[in-house]
């Protein structure tokens, strides 16, 4: 994780929840009024968070103290004391609750990728994410998937070519897209392109695709179309695919298979902090 990046989040952040200051807490303590509380797991699940506590707490006054007793990726349980925190009463106030959100949210996301690798463990079939993540929130929503035993999809429209649907109807089709870009682009960048039929996928072959994701296509087609890939070509299956369904597209013989659930409706890990 980039922990500059993390930092100026935090900033921003702090500036939406504290505005021109903390009524409540600037109302009832009083400067030197110390506390102490403790970060506590309500569920279990895959703790995922450990950077932001410690900048988060520190950044508001690096005076406070943070000690986190787990590591991201490790399995907790109901009722584990995860960091304890103390420090100006007022100042720990102001840092938890935009502290806790982001935990919540890591930690569900880590949980639930982790849930689905063990769903697949044995197929050598790899899950990775898609950019259905909250704005804002990329980076640590993507680093939760790593954390939870997940792989990256490209991280925006800037690291990697990705010709969907709407890309090949303005180009005109997959053969011209392909060939656009790859005139242009240098080796390390690769080129995948978005399929649904068997045509289009024998056009995606032909004009020289690095991956090719079969889009809200049926497991049995994948299977049958995975025998006209060329070896050297990454699959992806993709759109559409839940927990439920995981198991039938691990099958069909695809390297990746991308989950937007993972980020765009995962439940949060319930943390609270208790004095």
């Amino acid at each position: 994780m980039n922990k500059m990046k993390l930092k100026s989040m935090l900033e921003e952040f702090y500036k939406e929840d504290l505005g021109d200051g903390d009524l409540s807490s600037g109302l009832l303590f009083r400067k030197g009024d110390e506390g102490c509380f403790t970060f506590q797991m309500k569920e279990s699940g895959v703790f995922c968070g450990r950077d932001v506590i410690e900048q988060g707490f520190r950044l508001i006054n690096p005076s406070i103290q943070v000690e986190v007793f787990t590591e991201d990726g490790e399995e907790v349980e109901s009722g584990q004391r995860i960091a304890e925190i103390s420090g100006p009463m007022g100042e720990l106030l102001q840092a938890e609750r935009v502290v806790l959100n982001l935990i919540q949210r890591m930690s569900g996301i880590a949980t639930e990728t982790y849930r689905a690798v063990e769903q697949v463990k044995g197929t050598g079939v790899r899950l990775c994410d898609t950019r259905k993540t909250t704005p804002g929130l990329r980076m640590l929503e993507k680093y939760a998937v790593r954390t939870g035993g997940g792989f990256n999809h490209r991280n925006g429209l800037y690291d990697a070519v990705m010709l969907k649907d709407n890309h090949i109807s303005f180009a005109g089709s997959i053969t011209n897209a392909v060939k656009a870009v790859k005139s242009q682009i240098g080796h390390m960048v690769k080129v995948e392109v978005e399929i649904e039929t068997k045509e289009q996928l024998m056009e995606a072959i032909a004009s020289g695709a690095d991956v090719i994701m079969f889009d809200n296509c049926a497991p049995e087609t994948i299977r049958e179309w995975m025998k006209l890939v060329p070896s050297h070509i990454v699959t992806e299956a993709s759109g559409g695919i839940t927990r439920e369904s995981l198991g039938s597209y691990a099958d069909t013989g695809v390297h990746y298979i991308s989950l937007g659930y993972l980020t765009h409706s995962v439940k949060s890990l319930d943390i609270s902090a208790r004095v």
